[in-house]
């Protein structure tokens, strides 16, 4: 690290569970954030702020007005932008030594394939079941932690799912995709502003401790937030032996 860097991250280095070994781990990560939304946009922040190498934002979608209330990535002046576009150039003031790769559409196939493969860490923070298990089936197949959120109304939920170890579940594990799950979205059950912010903050942290390799993620648990009452609630999300995903994955 050069001297601009050890002061612009000194109060990492000063925790002795990063130092400069985990900051430097951080430098020289490269994260996929799935999604420049509700969630997509605070993990963003935090990510590059606290000095990813390389982020990669992926989004097919352009920013709306109706996103303003909790997007903060993203501002009036630009709507009609790509989000990726727009999330990229709100980074860049933040810390232009982030290099932040903006993919203007949604990832899927291959493309989705290289990109899971090429990362250290995926965050999921889009909003449909059909992206969120083929992210974790890449996930699953290149062994690239996977750190899962979700919002909607006032109740939020996070996970980690880490492959690299081979008795931890998927998301598949928890959310089979066979299973007939009603797809709720924010467009038409509303979302509280915040709650998004704190989902995908703690998103961020999982995603940077998995780096680090610091502390006790949250691989193996399920973290429920109800943001009415301010409580959280911890409980545990076993293997499925049988799991269509990851059930012979050694």
């Amino acid at each position: 690290m050069n001297d601009g860097q050890l002061l612009r991250y000194s109060r990492h280095i000063l925790l002795p569970e990063i130092g400069i070994e985990g900051q430097e781990k951080l430098l020289a990560a490269r994260v996929l954030v799935i999604g420049a939304g509700g969630l997509g946009s605070p993990a963003a922040y935090y990510l590059a702020s606290a000095g990813i190498g390389t982020l990669v934002i992926a989004d097919g979608d352009r920013v709306d007005l109706t996103n303003l209330q909790r997007q903060i990535l993203h501002s009036t002046a630009a709507l009609g932008w790509p989000k990726a576009e727009s999330g990229a150039r709100t980074l860049a003031g933040i810390n232009p030594e982030c290099r932040v790769v903006a993919i203007t559409e949604r990832l899927e196939g291959a493309r989705l394939d290289a990109e899971v493969a090429q990362a250290d860490v995926v965050l999921d923070c889009c909003d449909n079941f059909a992206t969120r298990h083929a992210v974790n089936r890449a996930c699953v197949k290149h062994k690239v932690p996977l750190v899962s959120g979700a919002a909607i109304r006032f109740d939020g939920q996070i996970a980690v799912f880490d492959k690299r170890n081979p008795a931890a579940p998927c998301y598949h594990c928890l959310f089979p995709e066979s299973q007939d799950v009603e797809e709720m979205r924010c467009a038409v059950m509303g979302v509280f502003a915040p709650l998004t912010g704190i989902v995908g903050t703690v998103q961020a942290a999982e995603a940077l401790k998995v780096l680090i390799g610091c502390g006790e993620t949250l691989a193996g648990r399920l973290l429920l937030l109800d943001g009415l009452g301010m409580e959280w609630r911890s409980i545990s999300v076993p293997r499925d032996a049988g799991c269509a995903v990851c059930g012979t994955v050694r």
